[in-house]
């Protein structure tokens, strides 16, 4: 039996999202079985729709809540549980089904502002099947993070349109 590794895709640029979305599709491809998990987004960029064309399964939290910077207090617990809850459904998912890649995009994000609760967090990533292999994506990984990690791949802004003023363009950033 193979041993799962843990990725993290972290770093200021454009691409991380991108980069995880790519290693689903050459697992799929490859006859493993994938989970695609989305925090922080609402399912309607358009990579979802290919995902689901190619028959991966994918959740995200149906509740939309925006941005954590405008959430009232209220919103943040909230917030909490539903993200919670949608990482621990996705767990249970990638337990009882016998996946071979989970992949948790935005991940970072609501780890870090506690939106996912961090001890229910690091105790599945520690005691996670040993074969299955975990993508984690987003900003500013934690330390403890990091140290769990096996493959760390940091995606740096060096320019980007939107410093200019210019939007996310759907199919491109969307």
């Amino acid at each position: 039996m193979k041993k799962g590794l843990l990725h993290i895709y972290c770093g200021d640029g454009k691409g991380k999202s991108t980069a995880a979305v790519g290693l689903a599709v050459r697992a799929a491809g490859s006859g493993l079985r994938v989970l695609f998990c989305q925090c922080m987004k609402d399912g309607t960029s358009g990579e979802v729709s290919m995902l689901q064309k190619l028959g991966i399964p994918y959740c995200c939290c149906q509740e939309k809540f925006g941005f954590f910077w405008n959430m009232t207090e209220e919103q943040k617990e909230q917030a909490a549980h539903a993200y919670t809850h949608l990482f621990e459904d996705a767990a249970r998912r990638a337990e009882e089904e016998g996946l071979d890649l989970l992949i948790v995009d935005e991940f970072m994000s609501a780890y870090n502002h506690g939106l996912i609760y961090q001890k229910t967090a690091l105790e599945f990533l520690k005691n996670r099947p040993q074969s299955l292999e975990v993508v984690l994506t987003g900003r500013d990984p934690s330390p403890e993070l990091l140290e769990l990690a096996d493959y760390v791949s940091e995606i740096r802004k060096v320019k980007h349109p939107y410093d200019r003023g210019i939007s996310a363009r759907k199919g491109i950033e969307l």
